[in-house]
C-alpha cells in the first residue's frame, strides 16, 4: 500500500505542477496582450491580438502581412495576398483598438489617435477585458484540478482529507494568480492615465 500511496503524491503534484503552468500561462498571454496596448505610441505589438479572417480561418495578422513603424504614430501594415486587403483592414478596425485603418494597394496605414480622455477610458475598458479573460481561463484550470481530485477520491486513489487538503492548496494557488493579473491590470490602467 505504501508505494500505492507514493505514487499518488507524485501524481497530485504533478497535477498541482501542472495547474500552476497552465495558470501562469494565462498571466503570460496577458502581458502580451497589454503590451499590446501601446498608449498613444506605434508599436507593432500593438497589432498582435488581431486575429484576421483568411480563407474562412481566424488567423493571425502577422500570418497574412508584416507590420512596420514608419513613424511614432503610424503603424504600417503590408498585406502579402491583395485579395486580403479589406479582411485585414475590417480585422484592425473591428479589434476594439480603435484604431481606423487605411487601405492603399497592399498597404493598409494605420494611424495611432493621440489619447484623449475617452480614447484612456476606452483603453482601460479593453485592459479590463483582457484580465477578466486571465481570470476566467485561470479559473477554468483551477475547476480542471477540482474535478482531477475529485475523481481520484471517488476512484478512492487519495482519501477525502487528502482531497479537501488538496482542494485548499489549489485555492491558494488560484488566489495568488488572480491577485497577481488584478495587480498587472492596476499598473495597465496606471500607465493607461499617465501618458
Amino acid at each position: 500500500d505504501y508505494f500505492e500511496w507514493r505514487l499518488n503524491v507524485s501524481d497530485v503534484a504533478g497535477l498541482k505542477k501542472d495547474l500552476s503552468r497552465r495558470m501562469e500561462g494565462a498571466v503570460e498571454v496577458l502581458h502580451k496582450e497589454f503590451t499590446g496596448l501601446r498608449t498613444g505610441r506605434a508599436s507593432v505589438s500593438l497589432l498582435e491580438p488581431v486575429m484576421v479572417e483568411a480563407y474562412g480561418v481566424p488567423t493571425p495578422l502577422n500570418q497574412v502581412a508584416s507590420v512596420s513603424v514608419p513613424e511614432a504614430r503610424m503603424l504600417s501594415v503590408q498585406v502579402w495576398d491583395k485579395s486580403m486587403v479589406k479582411s485585414v483592414e475590417k480585422a484592425i478596425r473591428d479589434s476594439g483598438l480603435g484604431l481606423n485603418p487605411a487601405a492603399d494597394g497592399t498597404l493598409v496605414r494605420v494611424p495611432i489617435p493621440a489619447l484623449n480622455e475617452e480614447r484612456r477610458a476606452e483603453l482601460s475598458k479593453v485592459a479590463g477585458k483582457y484580465a477578466e479573460q486571465a481570470k476566467v481561463s485561470v479559473r477554468n484550470v483551477r475547476r480542471d484540478g477540482m474535478d482531477q481530485l475529485k475523481k481520484w477520491e471517488k476512484d478512492s486513489e487519495i482519501s477525502k482529507d487528502e482531497m479537501h487538503s488538496e482542494e485548499k492548496e489549489i485555492q491558494k494557488l488560484t488566489d495568488k494568480v488572480i491577485a497577481e493579473i488584478d495587480e498587472t491590470l492596476a499598473n495597465k490602467e496606471q500607465e493607461i492615465m499617465q501618458v
